[in-house]
């Protein structure tokens, strides 16, 4: 996991951007902004930014490409239906791409946390993976059910992270929910208006 290089130990806005929440939501953005055929490295580095990543965020076409196939493993954890679903999505990838957990302070230049990549600068696939592994295991283990689902409108289908009380929601925006509801508003009229014509 790459994370900021100096850092004040008693900082709560180190652990605001690197909480698990965040490192969660970082990676549903990822996932979306990297679904794109050819994603921008720009767009890409700005979502990395928004979510706590530092400068220089010098990003090759190799390392794209590494984030893409990272993204299309971990979007299965988002898609699962049932809680038993997005854990076996999870195991599968714990066991085919994490190493084992360890601690690291980046040589005292963080807070101490958790790793599940090889090494403190890993290439950016292989950090996208373990640090999304560790973010959805926790979220699922923390609430029992999916960390995560994709946007239920078929114009869209981003993945969001779901959290909080009350019914479980089925759309990445409050946009996405709008456009579904007014669509099938207008198709429930027109399907009443042939019965009104007769």
């Amino acid at each position: 996991m790459r994370y900021i290089p100096t850092v004040s130990f008693h900082s709560d806005d180190w652990s605001t951007r690197h909480s698990v929440l965040t490192t969660a939501r970082r990676t549903a953005a990822l996932i979306n902004v990297l679904a794109d055929d050819r994603p921008d490295p720009a767009g890409v580095a700005d979502v990395l930014r928004a979510y706590g990543e530092t400068d220089p965020i010098d990003l090759t076409s190799r390392d794209i490409a590494q984030m893409r196939t990272a993204a299309s493993l971990l979007r299965p954890v988002f898609a699962a239906g049932h809680t038993d679903d997005a854990a076996a999505a999870l195991d599968r990838l714990l066991t085919d791409h994490a190493e084992p957990l360890r601690l690291t302070s980046h040589s005292g230049s963080t807070p101490w946390h958790p790793h599940l990549d090889r090494q403190d600068n890993a290439p950016w696939g292989e950090w996208l993976i373990a640090s999304s592994c560790m973010a959805l295991t926790v979220l699922l283990w923390d609430h029992q059910r999916p960390p995560g689902r994709i946007c239920a409108s078929p114009t869209c289908q981003n993945a969001f992270i779901t959290q909080g009380s009350g019914p479980e929601r089925r759309y990445c925006s409050r946009r996405c929910a709008t456009r579904e509801r007014v669509a099938a508003h207008r198709r429930a009229r027109s399907a009443e208006q042939p019965d009104e014509a007769e």
